[in-house]
């Protein structure tokens, strides 16, 4: 055979050159496309059960509208090397800066949410790499007014505090930063009024005589921690007339009556497990020590882990908040982001699928005009814009918990938070390049890396007045 004969395939030299740079692409594109198409068929189930119901039809359906979006690209994105949509950056921060703004008057009953709006538009933009230290001002004045005199938060001038409210606020004021944020929070108000929390089995509520979950829990730890509150019981505390005389007295025990028969946390003693508070958990424990010692100690690890593995969909590859229920895009955090704080205390790594959630996230959880969603047909919001920015960046990046870490910060009671680090970027079979990665995030606050710690060393030792 003549070397004209010859088929070009021998030399990838010449193959390269008898190509036009549009057959190349096209060449790339479609093995890529074809690499995809095998992934989705290589995870989805082998078995089905033939028996249908109300949650079998439910499943379906959501299926029926996930698929066209994992199989294809019908926002019509730029696709990247891996033939997945590119992360539209531009158009969520945009979407993200526009919920900063006014909203209508439809909206009304919403203000009690006031807070929570402005966390997840912050920390959505921070984790696109957008600087929000123009909005501190801003951010300050609105908490002023939402600060209540007996401590705390309400979700607006006049409301009375609770505790979701409180932890939205405290952590926006984290995120924009700066001594003149920190020190607009009453932290003797608000010691007082976390004491008036403190519940006599050992949990919180989340506002007085109000209700008991372990959301109450992991928001209290947080604000103990970031804001270096004494671990000491205020005086007035009711639960002092039942001989606790600390804020983590029979706390531990408490969050373990938590886990229920499936593996999974849920939000008070002997109710079903759910994604959220399964965050809040082990977030609480990672807060009151090392997780490798308050994990294993007071939760039953080896179920827990089967639990968080199951509610892993496929083929969606994003994750369900609870046994029979549909993959949503928020679980990329509230799941998504348990794994750090397993794998730091299993010594375990490799645990989740990283990959098929990153897959589900650029491809399903995008809006077309900005903006991320629980699932294709549905609208987008700054909650799940936020908490899947926020499992994108569980997904992209490796963190590690390092107990012998000797920083400055966190040296004190609830410093076990501050002893996380980033090893570096996943690599293993990813589905993003270099422009779909978002920003780190702390593992347990949620808020941008090193912004935690800013916090903690500007109150550290100050104690409270």
């Amino acid at each position: 055979m003549s070397a004209a004969q010859a088929p070009s395939s021998t030399s990838p030299a010449v193959r390269l050159e008898e190509l036009s740079d549009s057959d190349f692409e096209e060449e790339i594109i479609g093995t890529a496309m074809s690499d995809h198409l095998e992934y989705l068929h290589r995870v989805a189930p082998p078995l089905r059960d033939l028996l249908e119901t109300d949650t079998s039809k439910a499943q379906d359906e959501t299926l029926e509208a996930i698929l066209p979006f994992l199989e294809g690209n019908p926002n019509e994105f730029d696709l990247n090397s891996h033939h997945l949509p590119k992360l539209q950056r531009k158009k969520h921060v945009a979407f993200l800066e526009k919920t900063l703004g006014n909203y209508p008057a439809q909206m009304a009953p919403m203000d009690a949410a006031r807070p929570w709006f402005l966390y997840w538009s912050l920390q959505g933009l921070t984790a696109l790499g957008e600087d929000v230290s123009k909005y501190q001002e801003r951010v300050i004045y609105t908490f002023a007014a939402a600060q209540h005199p007996m401590g705390g938060y309400g979700g607006g001038h006049g409301q009375l505090p609770h505790l979701a409210a409180t932890y939205a606020a405290v952590l926006s004021l984290v995120i924009v930063g700066g001594a003149e944020a920190y020190d607009s929070i009453n932290r003797k108000a608000m010691w007082h009024y976390l004491g008036n929390m403190k519940q006599a089995d050992g949990g919180f509520t989340m506002s007085p005589g109000g209700e008991e979950d372990i959301r109450g829990a992991f928001c209290a730890m947080v604000i103990l921690s970031l804001l270096d509150l004494p671990l000491e019981l205020p005086p007035d505390a009711p639960s002092r007339a039942h001989g606790h005389t600390s804020f983590m007295d029979n706390l531990g025990g408490w969050v373990s009556r938590c886990q229920n028969y499936e593996g999974g946390i849920s939000a008070a003693p002997g109710n079903e497990a759910h994604g959220a508070y399964a965050f809040c958990g082990l977030g609480c424990l990672s807060i009151m020590g090392s997780p490798t010692e308050t994990l294993n100690k007071y939760l039953d690890m080896p179920l827990l882990i089967h639990w968080l593995s199951s509610r892993q969909c496929a083929p969606e590859g994003g994750f369900s908040g609870r046994t029979n229920k549909l993959v949503d895009g928020c679980y990329s955090h509230w799941i998504g982001s348990c794994w750090a704080l397993v794998e730091a205390a299993s010594g375990k790594t490799g645990l989740w699928n990283r990959s098929a959630l990153g897959r589900y996230i650029l491809a399903a959880a995008q809006f077309k005009k900005g903006g991320l969603v629980d699932k294709p047909g549905k609208r987008p919001d700054a909650y799940h814009s936020c908490y899947n920015l926020a499992g994108l960046s569980a997904t992209q990046r490796v963190y590690t918990f390092d107990e012998a870490m000797n920083g400055n910060v966190g040296k004190g009671h609830l410093g076990a938070p501050y002893h996380w680090e980033e090893k570096g970027l996943y690599e293993e079979d990813k589905a993003w390049d270099e422009g779909d990665l978002v920003d780190r995030v702390h593992p347990v606050f949620i808020v941008p890396w090193g912004k935690a710690e800013e916090c903690r060393s500007h109150f550290e030792g100050k104690g409270v007045v």
